[in-house]
Formats: structure tokens, C-alpha cells, sequence
């Protein structure tokens, strides 16, 4: 989640930018920098791999001048964590600055092309063409708003930019593409800011715009002028920031379920973030890694977990049997702790926690100890005790997580285990160069594809809040990979509304739970393309024929699910690999919706907490 701040008024931009990014840096970082834009026509540029205290030592050095800045905190995902490869980038004559969070999918192509075209680059980012693009266009003469919507027409993934023009110092101009990379637009008191998230804001802006995908910020002391990609003006609204702290992180929104729900294209990129080469067959996982002889002499894998983390251990085990081709299972840790597994030396145990804190999952880590097993920590608290305990960790990433009910620490451990899945198949042998390429591919689009899944319904939940919020009960079923995200689907609408759900195989219908199919009990059929589909529409038929209410989760377009369903809840296609990540979010905003319609308290359900911390 890399933190994006800028500054157009009357001020020095440069100590505000400082200040901006400290309130962005516990989004995480390797590197930082600032460009400034002064009244003489040229951007003075300062960064640094490291922590923001480089940075600011070299802006104390040297201050850059002007009153028009962009600063950036980077995690790397293209290049590594370098001076030359920290954010913000220019064209090679300095005249366009650029920052951007989010994965440039096809930055390869636009740079060969402008490579081709005599233009040389500096740093090994995808995030560079984009100044290259912008000033090729100013420089003929467009607009610099223009330039930088032509610009964004090209770009492929979610993005989110800002840019500035050292010719028209007084100016910014922010976009975002899809729903990965928040941006937000600040009203001062004759200045204007811009940052990733909201909270940034608080105290120097008295109202704020969050940009919606497909929106351009064009930006100077005097306000904000707001379009579309194609340059039509947008309705666009101002909130006031509240001056209530908790309200103030809530982001504008009504909960921090439905806020978190929608932060996991981002969260997303930052688990992939210096973890993957995208413009290379290479995988470095894990922060303390595995030698390939390490990862040669496990023969079984067994994770462990409680909750949804138990849920994300299972799909994490399918992952790792399908693409490292060793034995792997998935245990309730609570379970495990009791009786006497079988382990040893050769047994790689993988802990899977939100918090690192969970009793029952310490202890089953105690145990794996104690029998001379390897122990991996997938949290996504950083110095919990989980970590202190593992000998390798992996971590989530996910930033702060309010909601009780897991949102994206649940996404990001998917993701992680199918990291970990694919560096052990590719360490063990079993994956070669060409499958990897495949692999890292496909997750070079997951942010993109995570925020196709929060706006593919958008609009759907309210109507069936009301039709399914009255239900007694749920069935939630699937198969395969599928199975895992029907049971943390049904786990969803238990916390959070109260109704009873169960989740189970779609097989296991006949075998007695069929039995409870009525019209109050709708059966949610997970059925995207890969995910056994012709299987679920078999179990779609058998309850629709007992008169069952069925809510399908299917890929966009798929006609014959939708023909037998009462209601269909769509999932944008994408690899199977990739495809229950994407199918949890639906369930994820039915349940919020749901409970809303209930009248639960949605971000602290009864009887709940959020850390488990007693037996």
C-alpha cells in the first residue's frame, strides 16, 4: 500500500510533504521521495531507499523550493527497493514528476514501445513510463489534464497517478483507475492536498472528495475541477472530514467492514509487493526464505488455524498439494494442540493468524516445536508472538483491520499461501520457467480482478438484503477450491447478522442436509467457471426442484446458472488459480448488506473480538 501525499498553495511544499507521508507511513515502505515543483519552471526531486528519516536528512541538506509538490512512500513490486527506483519519476528532461500506486500490467509493452521511440529510462519500475506518457503529450502542446487522461487510456490495471508539469507550477492532476489505489482530494483554506486515504487529511483540509474509479482531479490553490477519462465533468461532492478520530479513519464510509471490504485490491498488491518479479520467472517469498534444499526435504505441510483463518489454511493446502506436489492438510488448531500428531524434522508447519496472538494457535506451535517441526508464521500482526515463535514469517500485510469480521487479512492470507505454494513447486521442481511465468502473470492482475468483484453487484445487496435478511437459515456449498470460501461465506453472515448459516461440499447435500431445504432456506451455490461448475449445476437443479431459494456466485455471463437461480451474484472471470480470492468478496458485501438489513452492529458483533487471546 504505497502512500501518496502532494501539495498545491501558498506554503513550502516540501515540510508538508514530509509531514503528509508520515501520516501515510504505516501503509509500509522501503523507499521515499518528494518532488517540487518551483515558480522558475523546474521540478527539484529528492529520494531515498531506506526509512522517511533519509529522506527528510536530505531534504534538510537541501531543501527543493516552491509551493507544488508530490511525495510518495514506495513498497516495491518492479525493481528493487533503490534510490533510483523510489517514487516520485520524471521524463528524462524533468519536466513531467509523477507518483503512482498500483501495478501497471502492461508497462513491458509501453516501455519497448518508448524505448523504441528513442526514449531512455532510469530505474527498473513499471511506474516510469507513466511520466514519459504524460510529457510526451504536454510537449506537443496538450493540456496538462488532457495529457494525463490520454495518458491513463493506455495504462492497463488499477491505478492510481498523480502528476505535475514544472511549466505550470500551481497544478496537480490526480487520477484513478479501478478500485486498487485510493485517492483523495483535500479543500483548504486557499491550498489543496491530495493523499491515499483520508486520515492523511485530517487538520489541514476541512473537506474532502475520495476520487471514484475513472475519475481526474484536476487541481490548483483555488479547488478542484472533477471529470471522467474522457474529460465530462462529475458530480462530485465534498464531505467534511469529521473531527472525530475514529469517524475521521473510517474513510467516509458507513462501517469499517464495508471499508476494509474495499481496500482489498490494494491490500492485495501490497502482500505481492518485492515478493514477485513481475517482468521475471522469479519468486522471493518469504522475508527469511527457503533454500531449495530446505524446501526438498519437506514431505508434508500442515497448517493450522482457527476461524477463517482455518478456512484460508484449507484452500492454502489445495494450493500447495496442486502446485509444490507435497502432501498437505489443514487442521483446526484448537484440535491439534490436544493430541499427539504425528511430526518431525521433515514436517513444514504453517500457522495461519490475524493477530499472531490466537492461544489455540500458539499452542499448536508450541507443539510443532516441541516435536522438531519447521514452523512459518502467516500473520498479519509484524512482532507478535506468533512471529517471535516461527522460525520463518510470512506477513499479511494487510494493514490495520478494525472490523471484527476478517475482510482482508482473510484475502491477503489466501494470497500468501498461494505465494508460498508457488516458491515451494518452484524450489522443489516441480514448477518450471514457463508455469511460473503463467502464475506470476495471472497475479499481476489480482488487484485489478479483486476490484471487479467489489463493482460487479454494486447496487445488487440492498434488494437482496431485503429478500434474504427475513431467511431462518442458510447452506452455503461448494466444491474444490470452492469449498473453503463457502464455509468462511457462511462464517461471514453468522458473525455479522446473526442468522445460522452452515457451510459444507456441495456432495454432501444428499447426504442428509438436503433434508433442510425449504422456501426459508436459501442454498448459496458457489459455481464460478472452474469451480466444478457442471457439478454445482447438478446441485443447483436438485434444490431448485425442492423449491429451495438458490443464490448463485457464478462468472459474469454464465446464462445457464443464471437461468436456474433464483438470484445470481456475479465474479469477474479470471485464472482458476485466482478465482476463490475473487468469489470470497461477494460473500463478503452480501453479509455486510444482510446485517445491515437486520439492524446488527456490524464492525463489533455480540459476543465476539477480534483477537482470541484465552482457550
Amino acid at each position: 500500500m504505497c502512500g501518496i501525499f502532494a501539495y498545491v498553495g501558498p506554503r513550502e511544499a516540501a515540510p508538508l510533504l514530509l509531514e503528509g507521508l508520515r501520516r501515510v507511513e504505516y501503509r509500509g515502505y522501503d523507499s521515499a521521495g518528494v518532488a517540487v515543483a518551483n515558480a522558475r519552471g523546474a521540478v527539484h526531486v529528492r529520494k531515498a531507499a531506506g526509512k522517511l528519516d533519509s529522506l527528510a536528512r536530505l531534504v534538510a541538506a537541501d531543501a527543493p523550493a516552491g509551493s507544488c509538490g508530490i511525495g510518495h512512500t514506495r513498497w516495491a513490486t518492479h525493481g528493487k527497493p533503490t534510490d533510483d527506483n523510489a517514487h516520485p519519476h520524471t521524463d528524462p528532461s524533468g519536466r513531467v514528476a509523477a507518483v503512482h500506486n498500483g501495478i501497471v500490467e502492461n508497462h513491458l509493452a509501453l516501455k519497448r514501445r518508448l524505448t523504441d521511440a528513442g526514449r531512455v529510462f532510469a530505474s527498473a519500475t513499471d511506474s516510469e513510463v507513466i511520466p514519459h506518457l504524460v510529457e510526451a503529450r504536454v510537449s506537443a502542446g496538450a493540456d496538462l489534464a488532457d495529457a494525463v487522461r490520454a495518458a491513463a487510456a493506455e495504462l492497463d490495471g488499477a491505478n492510481a497517478v498523480v502528476c505535475l508539469d514544472a511549466r505550470d507550477p500551481r497544478r496537480l492532476v490526480a487520477v484513478r483507475l479501478g478500485n486498487a489505489g485510493g485517492l483523495a482530494v483535500g479543500y483548504g483554506d486557499g491550498e489543496m492536498f491530495v493523499a491515499s486515504d483520508l486520515p492523511a487529511l485530517a487538520g489541514l483540509a476541512a473537506r474532502a472528495l475520495p476520487l471514484a474509479p475513472g475519475q481526474v482531479a484536476d487541481v490548483t490553490p483555488e479547488g478542484a475541477r472533477i471529470t471522467d477519462l474522457s474529460g465530462k465533468p462529475t458530480a462530485a461532492a465534498p464531505l467534511t472530514l469529521p473531527a472525530d478520530a475514529v469517524a475521521a479513519a473510517k474513510g467516509g464510509y458507513r462501517h469499517f467492514m464495508l471499508k476494509e471490504t474495499h481496500e482489498q485490491p490494494e491490500a492485495a498488491m501490497n502482500a505481492l509487493r518485492g515478493r514477485i518479479a513481475f517482468d521475471s520467472p522469479a519468486l522471493t517469498v518469504h522475508e527469511a526464505g527457503f533454500t531449495d534444499a530446505e524446501a526438498a526435504a519437506f514431505k508434508r505441510v500442515v497448517l493450522v488455524g482457527m476461524g477463517t483463518s482455518l478456512f484460508a489454511a484449507q484452500l492454502g493446502a489445495l494450493y500447495l498439494e496442486e502446485l509444490a506436489r507435497i502432501p498437505a492438510s489443514a487442521e483446526d488448531a484448537s484440535e491439534f494442540r490436544y493430541r499427539r500428531p504425528v511430526l518431525d524434522r521433515e514436517t513444514l508447519v504453517v500457522a495461519v493468524a490475524q493477530s499472531g496472538e490466537t492461544a489455540d494457535t500458539l499452542e499448536a506451535m508450541h507443539a510443532a516445536q516441541t516435536a522438531g517441526a519447521r514452523l512459518l508464521a502467516v500473520v498479519n500482526a509484524e512482532g507478535s508472538q506468533a512471529t517471535r515463535l516461527a522460525g520463518n514469517t510470512l506477513l499479511l500485510r494487510a494493514g490495520p483491520e478494525i472490523a471484527v469480521a476478517s475482510t482482508k487479512t482473510f484475502t491477503n492470507a489466501l494470497v500468501c499461501l498461494l505465494l508460498t505454494a508457488l516458491e515451494l513447486g518452484q524450489r522443489r521442481g516441480v514448477l518450471d520457467e514457463e508455469a511460473v511465468t503463467a502464475h506470476v502473470g495471472a497475479l499481476a492482475h489480482l488487484p485489478a480482478l479483486l476490484g471487479e468483484a467489489i463493482a460487479l453487484n454494486d447496487g445488487a445487496y440492498p434488494r437482496l438484503a431485503k429478500r434474504y435478511g427475513a431467511m431462518r437459515r442458510f447452506l452455503y456449498v461448494g466444491r474444490g477450491r470452492l469449498l473453503p470460501i463457502a464455509l468462511e461465506g457462511a462464517m461471514k453472515l453468522k458473525e455479522v447478522s446473526y442468522i445460522h448459516a452452515e457451510g459444507m461440499s456441495a456432495a454432501m447435500m444428499k447426504h442428509g442436509p438436503i433434508a433442510l431445504v425449504d422456501k426459508e432456506t436459501p442454498v448459496v451455490a458457489l459455481a464460478p467457471a472452474h469451480g466444478m461448475r457442471d457439478k454445482m449445476l447438478a446441485n443447483i437443479n436438485e434444490v431448485a426442484a425442492r423449491e429451495g431459494p438458490v443464490l448463485a456466485v457464478a462468472t459474469a455471463g454464465d446464462d445457464e446458472v443464471a437461468a436456474l437461480a433464483s438470484d445470481v451474484l456475479w465474479t469477474p472471470p479470471g485464472a482458476p488459480l485466482l478465482e476463490p480470492i475473487a468469489a470470497a468478496i461477494p460473500l463478503q458485501l452480501l453479509a455486510y448488506h444482510v446485517a445491515l438489513h437486520t439492524g446488527a452492529d456490524v464492525d463489533q458483533p455480540r459476543n465476539l473480538a477480534k483477537s482470541v487471546t484465552v482457550e
